[in-house]
């Protein structure tokens, strides 16, 4: 019996007849990927950065397809990888997309056409919501929300609107290699879109208590089991329909990465403006004798101040014209590696910095990628770093180039500064580190002595091995091995709190 899809679009019948196999061989964890997934109602996918979800959710389209469980994909991702996504699912399939953007006379022709998939970006789904409840009504359609982490907030307009489609999907993915992209409870409502609340509860505001990384556990050790107790049965229950491989449990052989720290002192005039941030902060932070990063806005802010300090107080102060301390190391650091054969990225957290790092670097033709750079500009950048011998070094923001792309004709990654995120740093230095890379990796974290920047490399390695619990990629007792909670302690020192003066 033809289902009331084909009735309206009776061109879905002359469809049958396209191609869908594929046209690449997938890796033997891509496969057993599509066969754990391939018939269940609603799945996670959540293999580690670098290890091609692309092609699992390309094969999963096609096999669907081919087997008529739905009559169309909609492959849901950022406004930046839309491109990306377009040029692999040329390579990978015989098929076309049609596009949903902003052009909502665009988008009624091409939701009244036999499309196979449709690819759009998060944006088109608030703007296009009540079009595709209607959509949803009329065709069978599978959703894969790629880099899913982007709707962790629950209370977004976008993951709202998003759970509100949820149940007309006749299947639905979301796939990030960073579920617990920054905190543990980032991972609620990427769930709750799948499952409806069945695994993770409807209730985000407990299980987010449950699992807030917060400043007191360095002090409070009931708090602290009960924390790791409740971190440690997240993947059971998601365990169902999720599928987990890292490059080392995928059997995925590449070239050794090293992370090292460099340690940087300040320069003189920059050493004064970081202690006058730091000293006029200290006032202002204190709440009941120490600071509470989980709930105070301003203290995120004014952290976030000390660190474009110790970056480049040209930041924060137009007078400054010295060089920031970790300009020369950062030097020295690129000379090598192009005097070793190499490319390099140097990632920073703030776009003004990456244009001033960019005119800096003119001497290794440095190009330049940010979130205020028009995509066009984007793309000739990336261009020119992947395909001209002459440009070594690609200034880059995490922002606008930490997902989605290969970038692997590098094998340097200079983190001149980081922020709070730990999905930034990850994604970030896993640009340079997979499939298709042939060389060593080498990662290398400026640190400034005495300054906040030990300790967000605290924080983020606290969050590195809390989100390896939750996604189930170590052991309790591996956790127990490495953990610590000093981050709540050392931000203290690095505000230079004086505990006595502070009672009230």
């Amino acid at each position: 019996m033809e289902t009331l899809a084909r009735l309206r679009h009776p061109m879905l019948k002359v469809q049958r007849a396209a191609n869908l196999d594929s046209r690449l061989k997938a890796f033997v964890y891509q496969v057993d990927a599509v066969e754990a997934v391939k018939d269940l109602e609603y799945a996670a996918i959540f293999h580690e950065q670098g290890l091609g979800k692309t092609k699992i959710a390309l094969d999963l389209t096609l096999l669907w397809l081919k087997d008529d469980i739905v009559d169309s994909v909609l492959i849901v991702t950022k406004k930046g990888l839309v491109s990306n996504w377009r040029d692999e699912i040329t390579a990978h399939s015989f098929l076309s997309p049609r596009i949903l953007d902003q052009d909502r006379k665009a988008n009624f022709y091409a939701l009244n056409s036999p499309a196979r998939i449709y690819l759009t970006h998060y944006e088109v789904l608030k703007s296009e919501q009540k079009r595709l409840a209607l959509f949803l009504k009329t065709r069978r359609v599978a959703v894969f929300l790629d880099e899913a982490h982007r709707i962790k907030n629950p209370e977004s307009d976008l993951t709202q609107a998003l759970l509100k489609l949820a149940p007309s999907f006749r299947r639905r993915v979301v796939m990030t290699g960073t579920p617990i992209a920054n905190r543990p409870y980032d991972l609620w409502s990427q769930i709750k879109f799948l499952d409806h609340g069945a695994a993770l509860g409807n209730d985000f505001g407990s299980f987010r208590h449950s699992l807030d990384l917060s400043n007191d556990l360095a002090h409070r050790d009931d708090r602290a089991r009960a924390f790791e107790d409740a971190l440690e049965k997240i993947f059971g229950r998601i365990r169902p329909f999720s599928v987990r491989e890292t490059k080392a449990t995928a059997g995925i052989v590449l070239p050794d990465k090293h992370i090292s720290n460099v340690l940087v002192d300040l320069e003189s005039r920059q050493e004064e403006i970081y202690n006058r941030f730091r000293d006029e902060m200290s006032a202002v932070v204190i709440r009941a004798g120490k600071p509470i990063l989980d709930e105070a806005d301003d203290l995120l802010k004014r952290l976030l101040r000390l660190v474009q300090v110790a970056s480049n107080p040209a930041l924060v102060d137009q007078s400054y014209k010295a060089e920031p301390g970790k300009l020369p190391m950062l030097l020295s650091l690129l000379g090598d590696a192009v005097d070793a054969g190499g490319k390099a990225i140097v990632w920073t957290a703030f776009t003004e910095n990456a244009d001033w790092l960019t005119r800096r670097l003119e001497m290794f033709d440095a190009v330049c990628v940010h979130g205020k750079l028009r995509y066009t500009d984007r793309g000739r950048a990336l261009s020119a770093f992947k395909n001209d011998e002459h440009c070594r070094v690609l200034v880059a923001t995490p922002g606008a180039a930490k997902e989605g792309l290969t970038l692997t004709v590098a094998n340097y990654a200079i983190f001149y500064d980081r922020s709070f995120s730990l999905d930034d740093y990850l994604q970030a230095q896993d640009r340079i580190h997979r499939i298709s890379q042939g060389k060593p990796c080498f990662v290398y974290n400026l640190i400034a002595r005495n300054t906040i920047d030990e300790w967000v490399d605290r924080l983020l390695a606290a969050k590195h091995l809390a989100a390896q619990l939750g996604q189930g990629d170590i052991t309790r007792e591996q956790y127990n091995a490495q953990a610590n909670y000093e981050f709540g302690e050392m931000i203290r020192d690095v505000l230079r709190l004086d505990v006595r003066q502070t009672a009230a």
